[in-house]
This record gives structure tokens, C-alpha cells and sequence, in this order.
């Protein structure tokens, strides 16, 4: 199956609407924060992982045609280059 193109831009709006609208307040937990979530944007399904590619393989496994959005629970950023992550209030 082929998707439409979607720009980067549009997967970052759209995997950051579905974070913050359907899952952040289920699975931002004590014991998730930290964690990696990826999450396919066709279906809204998720894994979380504390490494990437471990959470983005098993999303694929699961949606092999996942558009996939990633991103550290409780965290503004993956992962912080010469910098700190800021934590974010839920």
C-alpha cells in the first residue's frame, strides 16, 4: 500500500496532536517517563520502549505501513545535543 507524501511538518502537527489529545494522559506515568513512545499516525497505535529503535521495530512489526512519530514521554525532544531535555507539566 502506498501513503500520500505527508512533509515533515505534517507529521510532526499531526503525531503531536494525537500525543497530546489521545494518549499522553494514559500513559504518562512515573514509570513511563523518559521512556520512548512511537506511534503510528494512520491508527493511533503506539509502543514504548526506553530505546527507539526496540519501540519503532515493534510498531512496524505490528503496522507494517506505520507513519511513525516518536518522542521521549514527559520530555520536549528525543534526545538533547550540548543541551538539557526540559521536562513538560502535564
Amino acid at each position: 500500500m502506498t501513503h500520500p507524501t505527508l512533509s515533515r511538518e505534517a507529521i510532526a502537527q499531526r503525531g503531536k496532536e494525537i500525543y497530546q489529545q489521545r494518549i499522553r494522559t494514559h500513559i504518562e506515568t512515573t514509570e513511563n517517563i523518559g521512556k520512548i513512545i512511537a506511534i503510528d499516525l494512520n491508527t493511533g497505535e503506539y509502543e514504548i520502549d526506553k530505546d527507539l529503535l526496540a519501540a519503532c521495530h515493534r510498531l512496524q512489526a505490528k503496522q507494517p505501513n506505520a507513519i511513525t512519530w516518536a518522542e521521549r514521554i514527559g520530555y520536549d525532544a528525543v534526545y538533547a545535543i550540548g543541551g538539557t531535555l526540559v521536562r513538560t507539566a502535564l
